[in-house]
């Protein structure tokens, strides 16, 4: 009897590794996401709005000559958000303007798995159109806001990584939030 006693834990122990191994789905980085807290662009734009605390403004570098156009650099999540502004008037028409946006959105339709635009009137008045798009394309977000008589103002998400937008989806969710409450905040000088 002695000896069953003494053979059952081997006998348990080989039974034990007899697990068939399943692989583990791949995990993701996490990423601690900072509370919304927001700062007022400085004056010296035809325009101004709240920029997350979280992104430093920096002047566009693609295109010198456009002094109104700028970047919120989301250093810690490797994002940028351009934003273009236009004067509209004389050869510069809303037309021409909102047409161009729509161009560069749809783009990013080769890649995209789907494209939602919805039309929105911020709290002072002027009208949006912002532009969602899923698959892996390198711009997850893009917006206007616009008084339709004198000014325009465009941005865009990117990111400076070529990771997969599923990995990215909490920070780009997050960077969203910020841009909505951006072109909420949106004023245009007269």
């Amino acid at each position: 009897m002695r000896k069953i006693y003494l053979l059952l834990p081997i006998f348990f122990i080989l039974i034990s590794c007899q697990e068939s191994y399943l692989p583990k789905p791949p995990g993701y980085n996490r990423i601690d996401l900072p509370p919304h807290d927001f700062n007022e662009l400085q004056e010296g734009y035809p325009y101004t709005l709240d920029y997350s605390k979280y992104s430093r403004v920096e002047a566009d570098s693609f295109n010198l000559a456009e002094e109104d156009w700028i970047n919120l650099h989301y250093v810690d999540f490797g994002a940028k958000v351009h934003l273009t502004y236009k004067k509209i008037g004389g050869d510069v028409t809303f037309r021409a303007l909102s047409e161009d946006a729509f161009k560069l959105t749809s783009k990013h339709q080769v890649k995209a798995y789907g494209i939602q635009e919805a039309v929105t009137i911020t709290p002072n008045g002027y009208s949006g159109v912002v532009a969602e798009l899923t698959g892996e394309v390198p711009s997850q977000f893009q917006f206007f806001v616009t008084d339709s008589t004198d000014n325009f103002l465009r941005g865009a998400l990117y990111f400076n990584t070529a990771v997969k937008n599923d990995s990215l989806a909490p920070v780009i969710e997050y960077i969203k939030v910020d841009l909505a409450h951006l072109m909420n905040s949106v004023k245009f000088q007269n």
